[in-house]
Formats: C-alpha cells, sequence, structure tokens
C-alpha cells in the first residue's frame, strides 16, 4: 500500500502542480468565477418563475404574465453568461501579467463580437442569444485566450501611444491601449473575413462542429464523468483542490450542458442531458462537501463510541450542513489516510453511475439548468435544481444512504482505533 500511494503521490503531485499554475487553466476558472453572480442571480428568479401550483393560482394568462415579466432576469444573466465568462478570462488573463485588465476584458468581448454571426432569419445586425451562451462558450473561451495573448504582446512590444506628462492618467492609458487594441481586433475581423469564404462560413459553425460537439457529447456521458469524480477524489487525497483541478478542465463542457438544459427547461420541452454542472454540483459534492462527507458525519453520530470521532462530528456537522467539510478533509483526516481511501473513492464514484442510471430510466428528474449555490443545504439544493421537484430531494437522501452505508464498516473501524487508544491513554500507569 505504501509503495501504492508513494507511485500516485509521484504521478499526481507534479500534474496537479503544473494544472494549478497554469495560466489558461486558472484564467479560465476565474472567469466563471467572475460569472458566478450573475448566474446564481438568474438561477434565482428562474425558480421564482417557475414555482409549483402558480399556474394553477394564477391562472394560465396570469402565469404567462408572471413569467413574462420575470423572464429579463434569467435572459439577461444566464441566457447570455458566455459574454461574462470571456470578459472575466480576458481580465484575469492580463492582470496575471500585470497589464491593465479593464483592456484585457475589453478586447476579449470585442473581439467575440466581431467573430460572432450578426444576423437572424436574414434580419442583420442582430446577435443570436444561442450565440451569447451556451454555442458560444467555447468560442469565447478561445477568442479571450488568443485575444489577451495578442493584446499583451502588442503592449509588450511597445506598440503604444505615450502621452506627455500632466495628461490625465485615465485619458493617458486610453490611448496606451488604442494601438494593441486595434490591431487585435484587426487581426480577428481579418480572420472572420477569412472564414466567411470556407464552407463552414463563420468561426463559430467550425469551433461549434470540430470542437465544442465532440468534447460536449464526451463530457456529457457517464465514463468521462466517473473518471472526473474519480480525480477530484484521488487529488483531495493527496492534500489538492480536487474540484479546482478537475472543474478548471470540464466546467466549459458542464456549463454548456447546464444552458442547455436550462433553455429546454424554460421552453417546457424534455431535459436533453443527465450530466451537467448541476448534476456534479447538487448530487454528488452538493451533499456535503467533496466526497458527501455529510453522510460520513451522521454514521459518525450512530456509531461512534471514542471522544475523537463524536467531538469531530459535532465540529463538522453545522458546516457539513452548508457543504463545507474541512473539518472531516483534516480532522477525520482524510487526507492521505489509508484507513478510508476505499470509501473516499468508491463512494462518489457509485453515487454518479447510481443518479445517472435514476435519471436515465425517469426515476429521478433530469437537472433543469438552474444554478444552486454550493452552500444550499441538501434536500433543498436538489428540489431547486430540478425545476422544484421533490424527487431530487428524493434522490440525494437515497444518495447520501449509498455513502452511509459504503462508510459504515470503515468509520467503525476507525472508531475502533480511536476508542482503543483513548481508553490506553486512560488507563493507570504503574
Amino acid at each position: 500500500m505504501d509503495k501504492f500511494m508513494e507511485m500516485l503521490e509521484n504521478i499526481l503531485m507534479p500534474l496537479a502542480e503544473k494544472l494549478n499554475n497554469n495560466r489558461y487553466l486558472s484564467a479560465l476558472r476565474n472567469g466563471f468565477m467572475v460569472a458566478l453572480p450573475m448566474i446564481i442571480f438568474g438561477s434565482i428568479f428562474v425558480v421564482i418563475a417557475n414555482l409549483p401550483f402558480l399556474d394553477r393560482v394564477l391562472g394560465e394568462d396570469g402565469f404567462s404574465a408572471y413569467q413574462a415579466a420575470l423572464g429579463p432576469a434569467s435572459d439577461a444573466t444566464l441566457s447570455i453568461m458566455g459574454l461574462f465568462v470571456i470578459i472575466g478570462i480576458g481580465y484575469k488573463m492580463v492582470e496575471q501579467r500585470g497589464g491593465e485588465a479593464i483592456y484585457g476584458g475589453v478586447v476579449a468581448i470585442a473581439s467575440f463580437l466581431i467573430m460572432t454571426p450578426q444576423i437572424v432569419e436574414e434580419v442583420g445586425g442582430v446577435i443570436p442569444t444561442a450565440s451569447l451562451g451556451a454555442q458560444g462558450m467555447f468560442l469565447g473561451i478561445f477568442t479571450a485566450f488568443i485575444s489577451a495573448e495578442l493584446y499583451h504582446l502588442f503592449v509588450r512590444k511597445n506598440l503604444t501611444i505615450k502621452m506627455p506628462e500632466g495628461v490625465p492618467s485615465a485619458v493617458s492609458r486610453s490611448f496606451s491601449a488604442l494601438i494593441p487594441v486595434t490591431i487585435t481586433l484587426t487581426i480577428f475581423l481579418a480572420i472572420r473575413i477569412l472564414f466567411s469564404f470556407t464552407g463552414f462560413e463563420t468561426v463559430q459553425n467550425f469551433i461549434y462542429t470540430l470542437v465544442q460537439q465532440p468534447l460536449t457529447a464526451l463530457g456529457s456521458g457517464l465514463p468521462a464523468t466517473l473518471i472526473a469524480v474519480l480525480l477530484i477524489q484521488v487529488f483531495w487525497f493527496f492534500g489538492l483542490h480536487g474540484q479546482i483541478i478537475v472543474n478548471s478542465v470540464f466546467d466549459p463542457i458542464w456549463y454548456s450542458l447546464n444552458d442547455e438544459n436550462l433553455a429546454a427547461f424554460q421552453a417546457g420541452e424534455d431535459l436533453p442531458h443527465i450530466v451537467t454542472k448541476q448534476f456534479l454540483d447538487t448530487f454528488i459534492v452538493g451533499i456535503g462537501g467533496s466526497g458527501m462527507t455529510l453522510a460520513v458525519i451522521i454514521c459518525i453520530f450512530v456509531v461512534a463510541k471514542s471522544r475523537q470521532m463524536r467531538d469531530l462530528a459535532k465540529l463538522g456537522g453545522p458546516s457539513g450542513i452548508f457543504n463545507v467539510n474541512e473539518p472531516v478533509i483534516f480532522g477525520l483526516p482524510i487526507i492521505m489516510n489509508p484507513l478510508v481511501m476505499i470509501p473516499w473513492l468508491l463512494a462518489p464514484v457509485v453515487v454518479a453511475a447510481v443518479t445517472y442510471f435514476a435519471m436515465s430510466v425517469g426515476f429521478a428528474p433530469r437537472p433543469a439548468g438552474v444554478i444552486v449555490p454550493w452552500t444550499t443545504p441538501a434536500l433543498l439544493s436538489g428540489y431547486l435544481a430540478t425545476g422544484n421537484n421533490l424527487m431530487g430531494a428524493v434522490m440525494q437522501l437515497i444518495n447520501m444512504g449509498i455513502v452511509f452505508v459504503i462508510w459504515f464498516p470503515f468509520v467503525k473501524l476507525l472508531d475502533k482505533q480511536y476508542y482503543g487508544e483513548e481508553m490506553s491513554a486512560a488507563e493507570p500507569t504503574n
């Protein structure tokens, strides 16, 4: 076991360090964090607009008017979430290099809009909302990366206008950015023109056909999801924040899938995907945090005799309700503890597979695309994430039961060890 763990550590630690320090993944992760408040705001109003039984209370016409009044909240946030992510990525990319970060965000969004088709049903000068959401997500990410790099390159080459002393700093910075922004946007305009002569017609069609569709299909499947869940647990086991590392790679896929489910939910259509951002965040992470440790805390309360275990449960219980589980991860401990390696790695993978199967056969509802804040307690989060469906909460309850059963013998083993140590320490010495 020691040699196996040492081998894993030698492989995973350098990989995790590279992923954590990669400026593109860091900017991508932080870009989504910039967009998160708007995403949550829009999701809250999607929930409010679809409260159960309101259609019976308000009547068909009244309910339609009610939804139309609240619709702009999600239309201006969730439906165009790609814009916020792009601004965040461009901003963070330039900020990492010590440049004028605001121009990184501005040039990223302008470059993306240049590349985006501006026609809807033969009406020019109109940008389709779908292009600003899930469909344009990958184009936006690539555009933000490239435009920020180009902007920084031209600034580093001193292709800037130097204003004389005494000119207000805001004016000076604006003129300093003029040439780098102009060259960068001209390059993207040239790319758009060149693609208009190809069979794809637009860069967006090119990216969507060759990159986004295949990756989305891969990320929405069970095998890739199980690998992602397992990697999250493995990284955490070695003391690395598994969600930050793995989500940096998968979030663009999961958010795109989430957005497609939201569009179908709002249109009253069948939800196309099982695996989405909320599939992971609500039915796995959202049950006590990474590793679903709320069920572990309950298990400790049920079986533990040792003072150490019971004190840990009392300490970790309140925070675990809100999916904060550092007391358990560091107090049990879970990190580098071979006694809990099996349940720690196994339980979330089993839960992911069971949840996927339950949703595929219709036993549990699929995530509706509503982004529920990660601190929302279990059962309530399952209800909200599935479009106010009680079976979402039932599915979370079943998942907690699965984790409880898997962890039960290992909690008893740990408790027996700690209890024995406490009894030995309490015995008087001769």
